[in-house]
């Protein structure tokens, strides 16, 4: 009898970025970072840039996927990709701006995890929970990070032991590609927290202020004076609830070693809300985390665009405003409102 070959399960966020990656053609630089392996079957964790290659250029990077049950992020940042490489073909402003500014798009992760409808990875470890920090002070029980087991969610791995695959590729590529510019943002799509859009910075692991604390106070600023209508709320995430192994918080110190400006943010998107409107979809696998009816799913695509755009912009000019920057006042101001009780 002939052998029957089975075909691996499809992750459709998969194949849309495949199909992205070859219809941005020689506009793209895109490398495989790692493959994670389950049942026999293989997935690459892509890494794709648009614009500048210099290493001079300034650089923002979009990163989604890290908790697979949040498919969502990844589908934003999908989105924002798709709408720039369409944008190639006739928008002269565009291919103007990339000459300035590298684009970074990772935007699947942990693809096992989506594989799977699972927070964790393959190996059941909380990437976000898995890099080698420890939080200064108490955390929430479980959701701060655990070491019990990896039947239980938010677990960090063994204590000692390497970093997961994902974790270890994304830190190692960020350093690379971000830590070496002389200014970087990143942004990490999540879901699954709150009723508002939240944007928070370092640190998770502690209540004390960054030393870039002005640096994120005028980014704030900067937003809700060009977009004075937005919804979304800056704060630091220790203010939500403090976690170990945090990987912005690891890269982050990092920085502080290195002649350059580094201001790594998590995008919370507000799942709550989507539950609030459709109470029904809290039965659904990814209902917490994902908007279930259609028009809800576009409505939330195109609602960040917005902010990425911005990003991508403050990313590239950051030689303009950077410079005017009153530290010692928007320090002030930012202890004021982030750290006072």
């Amino acid at each position: 009898m002939p052998l029957t070959i089975q075909q691996q399960p499809s992750l459709p966020e998969l194949d849309q970025l495949e199909t992205l990656i070859a219809l941005g053609g020689k506009h793209l630089h895109s490398q495989v970072l790692t493959h994670v392996s389950t049942n026999n079957a293989s997935y690459p964790v892509y890494s794709v840039s648009m614009g500048s290659q210099a290493p001079n250029a300034p650089v923002i990077a979009f990163i989604g996927g890290i908790h697979g049950v949040e498919r969502i992020g990844t589908q934003v940042i999908l989105a924002l990709f798709e709408s720039l490489i369409r944008r190639l073909k006739w928008d002269q402003s565009l291919h103007q701006e990339l000459r300035h500014v590298k684009l970074l798009f990772l935007p699947l992760m942990n693809p096992i995890g989506m594989l799977n409808n699972s927070r964790a990875n393959g190996n059941g470890v909380d990437l976000m929970r898995n890099a080698p920090i420890d939080a200064v002070g108490s955390v929430p029980w479980l959701v701060g990070g655990q070491r019990i087991s990896n039947m239980l969610p938010w677990y960090r791995g063994k204590k000692g032991q390497a970093m997961q695959p994902e974790s270890r590729v994304l830190v190692e590529h960020i350093r690379q590609q971000l830590l070496t510019a002389p200014f970087s943002i990143a942004l990490d799509f999540h879901s699954g927290f709150g009723f508002n859009n939240q944007i928070w910075f370092p640190y998770a692991k502690s209540k004390q202020p960054i030393p870039h604390l002005a640096e994120i106070f005028k980014l704030r600023k900067m937003l809700i004076e060009t977009y004075p209508h937005q919804d979304y709320v800056f704060e630091p995430q220790a203010r939500n609830y403090m976690t170990h192994g945090d990987l912005w918080d690891y890269l982050y110190d990092q920085s502080l070693t290195l002649n350059t400006t580094f201001l790594p943010l998590t995008l919370e998107m507000g799942s709550w809300t989507w539950i609030k409107k459709n109470p029904l979809q809290i039965f659904q696998s990814t209902g917490i985390f994902h908007p279930i009816q259609p028009h809800r799913i576009k409505r939330v695509l195109r609602q960040h665009h917005v902010l990425m755009e911005f990003l991508i912009k403050v990313t590239g000019s950051y030689t303009h405003w950077l410079p005017q920057l009153n530290k010692e006042s928007n320090h002030a101001d930012a202890t004021s409102l982030w750290y006072t009780e």
